[in-house]
């Protein structure tokens, strides 16, 4: 199986523990099938990584990509899968 360290907290697990991650026009999107064009990241679906990935600014740095990255539509992807 292959292994990804999640963005948030660091932690290296298997690839389908994580939901990769895309950037679309500056949004931060989900890609639950893996298929989306461009550089990806992977984090665990829980607030909490999201939370240490923020903090951190490892968005930035994960993608390449200069200044701020819009986390709305993974929050609310996030929010809406916790129990």
């Amino acid at each position: 199986m292959p292994i990804r360290t999640c963005v948030g907290c660091r932690v290296r697990t298997v690839k389908s523990d994580l939901l990769r991650l895309v950037v679309i026009e500056g949004v931060i999107v989900p890609d639950p099938h893996g298929r989306l064009p461009g550089r990806g990241a992977h984090l665990h679906p829980d607030p909490a990584c999201l939370e240490l990935a923020e903090r951190r600014r490892a968005f930035p740095r994960a993608f390449r990509l200069a200044g701020p990255l819009d986390t709305g539509v993974l929050r609310d992807r996030l929010a809406a899968s916790a129990p």
